[in-house]
């Protein structure tokens, strides 16, 4: 009965039926042992292990079982007392094969994978034959190990015949893709028969984080697929910016019948904000109205895509009916109005957030750095900068000091934005001095320019931008001879700007621009556009100047 209730889930009554056993005088056989063993693993309870194992050493004929000594590893393990679990399996008269398992077990599971190698060494030492469940444990340490330890258990399995086993070869082909080595892992995946859903999962996880030259073709080939399979191939088409493949294989298997979940929605809605289209952002949405998802993450996101269609009005509406703000929103809603120059009401939001006593972090601080820094919020910038520290103890980051440089250098305080960064506890990272010759393109200003430049070129050499904007600066100072050495300087080291491009979507087309195209219908009136854009910009700087001069 104790038995019976520890395998079928109730450990409570396991542990209930005992002590009415021993009220009863009995004492505990094996069997029992082992069902109350399994009962305290399931419930992490430490203490009543430990008063049965207290039990077991009194009785020497429950040592001398090799099958309790291998539940108390095993309970020991599902404590995290690792030690304890090292200590009776070193201390048995007698291990067999499921003594190192469950040792090789509680390693894989607790990641300890230098302790895992120096088992397994040990058990080959001592002439013990691997199995299945201890090659499944060994692959779990396959990025620690190394791709020449999962070469020798793919030859052992192939040996001994556990590839065979679907699990085994399921875990063989992960092994491979963890350790980058796809088309050895899509070796696997083709020699395997009877393949699940499983495997194919894992084939398209790994083209997932390795590349996916092969993915649709493993994708084609499997007979079923579930809302999982689906929901991967959203991922790599949607994180390798193959947006309208991700939007079509998104309706594609809606037609075949399946019901997207949450993560298909957050899966294809880096594709929607790439696309900037608000129509199908409004279609997830709207989906996961319908659906009644209560998902603050998936909230958050459709909240993010819309600010990064531009579309700051539905943004606002969704946070605003939202049943639950916590950090995420608000970081997502901050962030839309930074990225829209509302700085007012990025700051706002703040106040507001923070009357609930919900604690920043360094993400929503570098968005309203930069915020204030957009709106040249100078003063506000400062405050803030200043708070970081000293009222919410966060140690300033990189970013946190390349908004405030970009802050001073956007109002044209170049100097002082250089003596800051002169100042800084940490050295200066690449991003830190792009803000600021960024800043010298739009003033106009030569010197500090070159300085911001000359540190640019050691962080990032091969960065073509860099010397672009420093010829620019050059071009702007009429000073033609160093024009001419950043070009022969980007020539000697084969840098060529790529092509820049942008899209829009108008009355749910999408245009696409490419730097210096002409293949567009309304090219002319375009151009003609931009002039007169390009014009009112000019203009507008140059009376932002002339105000600021007078001040």
């Amino acid at each position: 009965m104790i038995t019976g209730c520890a395998m079928n889930g109730c450990p409570m009554r396991a542990l209930g039926l005992l002590h009415e056993l021993l009220l009863t005088g009995t004492e505990p056989d094996p069997i029992t042992v082992l069902g109350i063993l399994s009962a305290c693993g399931q419930l992490h309870n430490v203490n009543e292990g430990k008063k049965i194992h207290a039990y077991v050493l009194q009785h020497p004929k429950l040592c001398k079982e090799t099958s309790i000594e291998n539940a108390l590893i095993s309970f020991y393990g599902k404590c995290g007392e690792l030690d304890d679990a090292l200590r009776t399996f070193m201390g048995m008269p007698r291990r067999d094969l499921i003594s190192w398992n469950a040792m090789l077990t509680i390693y894989a599971d607790n990641e300890q994978w230098e302790k895992l190698a120096e088992l397994l060494d040990q058990m080959s030492n001592e002439g013990i034959q691997p199995d299945s469940v201890t090659i499944l444990s060994v692959l779990q340490a396959c990025t620690f190990l190394g791709i020449r330890k999962v070469r020798e258990v793919h030859g052992y399995s192939l040996r001994t015949g556990t590839l065979s086993k679907l699990t085994v070869g399921n875990a063989i082909l992960d092994a491979y893709a963890k350790c980058g080595k796809i088309e050895s892992a899509f070796r696997i995946f083709k020699s395997l028969t009877g393949k699940n859903v499983i495997t194919g999962n894992t084939m398209i996880s790994g083209y997932l984080k390795h590349g996916f030259q092969m993915m649709q073709r493993t994708f084609n080939d499997m007979s079923d697929r579930d809302l999982t399979s689906w929901n991967l191939m959203l991922q790599v088409y949607a994180q390798h910016d193959f947006n309208d493949r991700a939007i079509c294989l998104f309706r594609e298997f809606q037609a075949k019948g399946m019901r997207p979940d949450a993560m298909s929605i957050l899966s294809i809605l880096p594709a929607c904000a790439r696309l900037a289209s608000v129509y199908l952002v409004k279609q997830c949405h709207g989906y996961k109205i319908r659906a009644s998802f209560n998902d603050l993450q998936l909230e958050g996101a459709l909240l993010d895509t819309y600010s990064k269609c531009g579309s700051v009005n539905d943004a606002h509406r969704l946070f605003q009916t939202s049943s639950q703000k916590d950090l995420v929103m608000f970081t997502a809603m901050i962030s839309c109005y930074a990225m829209h120059g509302m700085a007012g009401e990025a700051l706002r939001i703040f106040s507001h957030m923070l009357e609930l006593n919900i604690k920043p972090d360094h993400v929503i601080l570098t968005t309203l750095l930069s915020a204030c820094s957009h709106a040249g919020l100078v003063d506000e910038g400062w405050k803030l900068f200043k708070s970081i520290n000293e009222t919410f103890g966060i140690r300033p980051t990189m970013e946190h000091y390349a908004c405030m440089v970009d802050l001073l250098a956007r109002r044209g305080r170049l100097r002082e934005a250089y003596e800051f960064i002169m100042d800084m506890p940490c050295k200066p990272n690449a991003s830190v001095w792009g803000s600021l010759l960024g800043a010298c393109k739009t003033h106009g200003e030569v010197e500090v320019g070159k300085l911001a430049a000359d540190n640019l070129f050691n962080i990032e050499g091969g960065n073509i931008g860099n010397f672009v904007v420093m010829s620019n600066i050059y071009a702007a100072g009429r000073r033609w001879d160093d024009v001419e050495r950043m070009r022969k300087l980007m020539k000697a080291k084969d840098l060529n700007k790529p092509a820049g491009c942008s899209w829009i979507e108008v009355d749910n087309k999408r245009h696409v621009f490419v730097a210096a195209d002409l293949s567009h219908p309304n090219r002319f009136s375009i151009y003609d556009m931009l002039v007169t854009l390009d014009q009112q910009i000019k203009e507008l700087n140059e009376s932002r100047i002339d105000h600021l001069s007078s001040v």
